[in-house]
């Protein structure tokens, strides 16, 4: 436990680019086929998952689930409504129920993501993602074709949670002990506090010296030139400059 946290922590300091903006981090167990939400070191909540039939790995090729480090790189599915049908990750505008007969498209969520480490380069590429599937009935088992699989209201739950960038690790043993969060706790990113705008600098209603700029209508003349007045206006009748402008 203590040799992961290190990990998981040199993988921060090394990538500041890649950090979550929060504390939140994902542990994916391929022998609990379960994944437990976690922030500040204590568990928020634990999903039953369905891992790849045919292993772990992350061999091209190999409808495998990569293992180790990897990272939340896109989210798609906003607001879609739970067993929303997606192809090439775009909604089709189908929606069907949980144990469908016949049917084991892409539903509800996709959270995609992009590996860390050597051993799960390919994560990305290879379109690894955690998704809702209808086919409930086989989650807790093996039965996927390499990505996470999630049933729909519970995939929905996590992708609320999870921001782009959290730490996402999938560990063959089991899942790590930890203490639970209290009761209620959700993962909310923090977001940066908006900027207030600087005010525009109010100056005193003293007379402001300006100088008529010269048109080009007007015909130089052949004497010399004499030197352009110096008129006083008040502040009322200068010429406003903003945004809007």
């Amino acid at each position: 436990m203590l040799r992961l946290a290190a990990v998981a922590f040199a993988l921060i300091a090394l990538a500041p680019g890649l950090r979550a903006e929060g504390p939140s981090r994902v542990i994916v167990s391929v022998k609990d086929q379960k994944l437990m939400l976690m922030s500040q070191g204590q568990k928020i909540a634990t999903y039953p998952i369905s891992t790849s039939k045919f292993g772990v790995g992350d061999s091209w090729g190999h409808m495998t689930t990569p293992l180790g480090f990897l990272q939340v790189a896109q989210k798609i599915g906003d607001h879609a409504p739970e067993g929303a049908v997606f192809r090439n990750r775009r909604f089709t505008g189908e929606v069907i129920k949980p144990n469908a007969p016949g049917r084991d498209p892409v539903i509800t969520r996709i959270i995609w993501l992009k590996g860390l480490e050597a051993g799960n380069a390919h994560a990305f590429s290879r379109c690894i993602y955690i998704h809702g599937t209808p086919e409930e009935r086989t989650i807790g088992r093996p039965a996927s074709y390499g990505c996470i699989r999630m049933k729909s209201r519970d995939v929905a739950a996590l992708y609320e949670q999870l921001p782009v960038g959290a730490l996402v690790e999938i560990v063959p043993d089991k899942l790590p002990s930890l203490p639970a969060a209290p009761k209620g706790s959700v993962f909310t990113l923090n977001k940066p506090e908006p900027k207030a705008e600087p005010k525009p600098e109010v100056k005193d209603p003293a007379v402001v010296a300006v100088e008529e700029p010269e048109t080009r209508s007007e015909k130089v003349s052949e004497k010399a030139p004499e030197k352009p007045r110096s008129i006083k206006k008040t502040l009322k009748q200068q010429p406003h400059f903003g945004r809007s402008a």
